[in-house]
């Protein structure tokens, strides 16, 4: 499982850099970490560990920090997961020069997470990739090979407008 060292930079890229270049080679960047981990990853201990075309698999570490009232890990943080591994599939087939939102994700829960289940994985893959819209599905396992949760989620796929100095973004 991949954690955070004293020598990993933590920071968020330049939205010209992230978007200057392919998603794949992009993701390739973040996953080395030849370019700075996004703090969000290290505030949910979320992982980018696997990336190729059409396909990403994060690792994730639960623990208390992340529980609901209830005492198991809240069902955000497994979307969370889910969003981050589905998206980057999506993001993973960007030219240079594009960028891409979510417009809709759905997951079901399979069983509860607690600190105790231990890391889990989570694969992305591509369904269909269109000029505009892209959709992905998402399935989290346990290190036991027990299916935590799954979903699916539609990208709107579209061309960076750069902001003009001066004007309203």
């Amino acid at each position: 499982m991949r954690t955070l060292d004293e020598a990993t930079e933590v920071g968020v890229v330049p939205g010209e850099v992230a978007t200057g270049v392919a998603g794949l080679a992009f993701l390739e960047r973040l996953r080395d970490r030849t370019q700075p981990v996004p703090p969000f990853a290290s505030e949910t201990d979320i992982w980018l560990i696997e990336v190729e075309s059409g396909r990403a698999v994060f690792e994730a570490k639960p623990s208390t920090r992340f529980y609901n009232p209830l005492g198991t890990v809240h069902g955000g943080w497994i979307s969370t997961l889910l969003d981050s591994a589905m998206g980057c599939a999506v993001h993973s087939l960007l030219k240079p020069g594009q960028m891409y939102t979510t417009i809709d994700m759905t997951v079901s829960f399979v069983r509860p997470v607690f600190e105790k289940t231990g890391k889990l994985r989570c694969e992305g893959k591509i369904i269909h990739a269109g000029g505009r819209v892209a959709t992905a599905e998402g399935r989290v396992w346990d290190d036991a090979g027990n299916l935590i949760a799954h979903g699916t989620e539609t990208c709107l796929v579209m061309a960076v407008v750069m902001a003009v100095p001066g004007t309203p973004s």
